[in-house]
């Protein structure tokens, strides 16, 4: 029986260095995960670009066109995949700062984004969450400090919302 956590867990890894080959401040990136083998069946003119890949591993299929949202989390509770799709991804960067920057922030939105930008602490962040409809996920993070294909962080719990939100799109 394959280890889907770990098929999951290479696709997202790919995924995440072919972002990272664009560099930073980019737009968020939606990818539809797909069994490779699937793909190949359903897209035979793909075949011999997929012919390196191992079979029942998965394939990520960018969703061009993301609408520019506030919220991502919002725009992702629109979505839905049709029953091909195996699973989702999505990159995303975000602004990390410590707690005690949140503390004094101006109660107008704008400003507080602002002030948060422009804090000393700040670290920007691209983080790559992915879900399969078998209820497997994994976060990955790459900071841009130690922007390195080998300093990038891989979790469950990273981003337990998006996630969840991610998850959801799944279902619909």
């Amino acid at each position: 029986m394959p280890d889907f956590t770990e098929i999951l867990t290479k696709a997202a890894a790919d995924t995440e260095r072919h972002v990272a080959r664009l560099g930073w401040d980019q737009a968020p990136r939606l990818f539809a995960l797909v069994r490779t083998d699937s793909l190949m069946e359903a897209e035979p003119t793909l075949r011999a670009e997929l012919e390196s890949a191992p079979p029942e591993g998965l394939t990520s299929v960018e969703q061009e066109g993301l609408l520019k949202t506030s919220s991502i989390e919002s725009l992702l509770g629109t979505l839905g995949w049709p029953d091909a799709v195996d699973g989702a991804a999505l990159a995303l960067e975000r602004i990390v700062v410590p707690p005690e920057a949140e503390r004094d922030l101006p109660l107008n939105s704008t400003e507080a984004t602002e002030a948060l930008a422009n804090h000393p602490a700040r670290r920007d962040v691209r983080l790559l969450a992915a879900v399969l409809r078998s209820g497997e996920s994994v976060c990955l993070l790459r900071q841009r400090e130690h922007d390195s294909d080998d300093a990038v962080a891989i979790g469950k719990d990273i981003a337990p919302g998006l996630i969840e939100a991610l998850r959801a799109t799944l279902s619909n």
